[in-house]
């Protein structure tokens, strides 16, 4: 039986095996996954992905299953209770970027702009392929996105978040070239 070929990043642990196969890389359209998956970056920073992946569902649920709606309305009582749940990343500030992320999407929204919209216009709607083979922590383009993401008040979403959030949602495919996502679905 032929070994299944992965992007050296999965390792060995199942959970990263699991995002690797079922989620990274596959292009996200919802706005609110799109969010989800950028605080859930913006909480990375610092950390390991593991980290984010072992906490993620106590993270939904502190945080209403990062309902932006919801969490708009978080206040001071809402980040104090938030950073005694020992189930989460209790870093004040990463709470209240997050908060303050849920502020900013629902603005966007009551200005009539889409937050998947804004996410793909970057791309013009399309998925980027990178070749595969070159590995980078960021690019011209996670810097026009960090620095748009940053001047609209999101906080720990520099070009390497920025880059980071683009290849989980599927906005660049870096699967590498001998990964068996690479062809199948992790591109539109």
């Amino acid at each position: 039986m032929a070994e299944t070929h992965r992007c050296d990043w999965a390792g060995d642990d199942p959970l990263m095996r699991d995002y690797h196969d079922r989620e990274w890389g596959v292009p996200m359209r919802d706005s609110r996954a799109l969010w989800e998956c950028l605080m859930l970056e913006s909480f990375q920073a610092g950390l390991s992905w593991l980290v984010v992946l072992r906490k993620r569902q106590a993270l939904r649920a502190a945080f209403a299953d990062f309902d932006p709606h919801a969490v708009a309305r978080y206040g001071e009582d809402d980040v104090l209770r938030l950073l005694q749940d020992p189930g989460i990343i209790r870093s004040r500030a990463k709470i209240e970027a997050t908060l303050r992320g849920a502020q900013i999407y629902c603005e966007m929204e009551a200005h009539g702009e889409k937050f998947n919209d804004f996410c793909w216009s970057f791309t013009q709607g399309k998925t980027l392929r990178n070749d595969g083979r070159t590995r980078v922590a960021s690019t011209p383009l996670s810097e026009q996105i960090s620095k748009e993401l940053k001047r609209r008040g999101f906080k720990f979403v520099g070009p390497t978040i920025a880059y980071a959030w683009m290849q989980a949602t599927g906005m660049v495919n870096d699967h590498a070239a001998d990964c068996f996502r690479r062809d199948t679905g992790a591109a539109d």
